[in-house]
C-alpha cells in the first residue's frame, strides 16, 4: 500500500447505513446484479465515482445490520479510503479486515466539500485538503491495523502467519 493515498472527495452525511450500502435483497446476488443498488439515496453515485475516489462522511457511517457486502461494496466500487467523523463498529472492523482504509477524523466534514482533494497518510494519521491547503490529524491506527491494511487484509495476514508456523 501507498504511504500516502490521493483522490478526489464525495461527501455524504451522518448514519448512512447498510441497508444502503448492501440492500438486503441484493446480498446473494454476484457485483454486476448488485451494483446498482448500491446507495440508492444518492442517484447516480456508483455511475460518476472512479477508482481512487474517497468518501468523506459524518458521523456513524456503516451504522446498522452486520453486513459484510457493504465495505466489500464500498471498496468494489473502487473507492481507496472512506474518511469518516465516526463509524458503525462492525463497519469498521469488516473494512480493516479486508484492507479498505477507513479513518475516524474528527472535523473531516467541516474541512472538505464535495470533490476537494483529498491526500491520507494513513502511517501518521492526517489527512490534507489539497484544495484548500488545510490539514487534519485523524485517529491513528494500531500496528496490527496497518499491517491488515498494508498486507491486503486479514485473510493475507493469517496466511503469512500460518505459513511462518510450518
Amino acid at each position: 500500500m501507498a504511504d500516502l493515498i490521493k483522490g478526489r472527495t464525495w461527501k455524504f452525511g451522518d448514519n448512512i447505513d447498510t441497508d444502503v450500502l448492501a440492500p438486503f435483497q441484493t446480498i446473494s446476488l454476484s457485483w454486476e446484479e448488485r451494483k446498482s443498488s448500491i446507495l440508492p439515496t444518492r442517484p447516480g453515485f456508483v455511475d460518476e465515482v472512479k477508482s481512487g475516489d474517497m468518501v468523506v462522511a459524518g458521523k456513524n457511517w456503516g451504522c446498522g445490520s452486520s453486513r459484510e457486502q457493504a465495505a466489500e461494496n464500498v471498496k468494489n466500487l473502487g473507492i481507496a479510503a472512506v474518511v469518516a467523523e465516526s463509524f458503525g463498529r462492525i463497519f469498521f472492523r469488516n473494512a480493516i479486515a479486508i484492507a479498505l482504509p477507513a479513518v475516524v477524523c474528527p472535523g473531516i466534514t467541516e474541512a472538505f466539500d464535495e470533490g476537494d482533494e483529498l491526500e491520507l497518510n494513513l502511517k501518521g494519521a492526517k489527512v490534507q485538503n489539497l484544495t484548500k491547503g488545510t490539514s487534519l490529524d485523524c485517529v491513528p491506527y494500531t500496528q496490527d491495523m496497518l499491517a491488515m491494511v498494508e498486507k491486503g487484509g486479514m485473510m493475507n495476514v493469517l496466511k503469512e502467519r500460518l505459513a511462518k508456523k510450518s
